[in-house]
């Protein structure tokens, strides 16, 4: 049954809220955003003196999307602020509160297009010298930058290999991506034997720690640090912070960046892009394709500043 002489706008939130937190179950993070969101609306509303539901039109919602924007809210952010008008509107609809879809004609903001950051060649180049500390953390930081830089792999990824993912027969390792999907990288002799000698010194001070203290529990990680616990991918991501920050000109230098690096150094270097979409193991090919951008990109640059007749501004 359709109920339309009804709902004071504030009513339609409360009720809206209870929806998503009760009937939808959706997690309290999503449901205070949706809720926070949609109550910024009703502000909005409210000082265009529109206080019933019925009243509100796809004009309002164009205004207050536009308002944002000359407010300097991120095209990402508008993009998710849309989102949480369209799960309120649709509610509304479905309870009957509403016969028509504000939100139809409704389009979220384009983003700009952001070009992936890389490392150039001489910053990645600096993880292969004496940068390290002495002893077993040094050894794990080593590995830990040339893996994410030779493998492209993700830092969760990274975090989550076992000892039995790896085969240094091959040699190749076998990684765990997105939904479960796994892929085999293959790796190059030196990295082997580099992840060869780690094992062993991880053994070692596995066996060591178990001698001082019995209790220390097992792990078939291939990373853990000196006191046997695992390397999360926050210790990851704090691992690259500290030697590439120091070293790298990039806006940002977190483990992506090295994901990145190796995308497009194969790219540079004449991979097939097909075979790069495997080895990154992307679903889709269109996520792989941005990387033709950044090499078409640094083309320019390079040909800008190193031909005699390019123009320099």
């Amino acid at each position: 049954m359709c109920i339309f002489a009804i709902v004071k706008i504030d009513e339609a939130i409360q009720l809206f809220a209870a929806y998503v937190s009760t009937e939808r179950r959706l997690a309290d993070g999503t449901v205070r955003y949706y809720v926070g969101e949609v109550e910024r609306f009703g502000r909005y509303l409210a000082g265009q003196e529109i206080t019933q539901v019925e009243d509100i039109d796809a004009q309002d919602v164009r205004a207050w999307q536009m308002g944002l924007m000359e407010e300097g809210e991120a095209a990402g952010t508008v993009t998710k602020q849309i989102a949480a008008l369209r799960a309120w509107f649709k509610f509304l609809r479905k309870k009957g509160y509403l016969s028509i879809d504000i939100m139809a004609k409704i389009a979220a903001p384009k983003r700009p297009k952001r070009l992936p950051v890389f490392f150039r060649q001489n910053e990645v180049e600096q993880i292969y010298d004496g940068i390290y500390p002495e002893g077993y953390d040094g050894e794990l930081d080593k590995l830990v930058l040339r893996m994410l830089y030779e493998t492209g792999m993700r830092r969760s990824e990274l975090a989550n290999l076992t000892l039995e993912n790896i085969n240094l027969d091959e040699p190749s390792i076998k990684v765990r991506g997105k939904r479960n999907k796994e892929r085999i990288i293959p790796i190059e002799n030196e990295l082997a034997h580099n992840i060869s000698q780690f094992i062993a010194l991880r053994n070692k001070r596995m066996s060591e720690l178990r001698s001082e203290k019995p209790t220390t529990g097992s792990t078939d990680r291939l990373l853990v640090n000196s006191r046997g616990r695992e390397v999360s991918d926050g210790m990851i991501y704090l691992i690259v912070e500290r030697y590439m920050s120091a070293r790298s000109n990039a806006e940002r230098t977190s483990p992506h960046v090295f994901r990145h690096t190796f995308a497009t150094q194969m790219l540079n270097e004449g991979a097939n892009i097909d075979a790069i979409k495997e080895l990154l193991g992307h679903s889709d090919l269109a996520a792989t394709e941005v990387y033709t951008h950044v090499t078409r990109e640094h083309l320019k640059e390079t040909y800008k500043h190193a031909h005699p007749r390019a123009t320099k501004k």
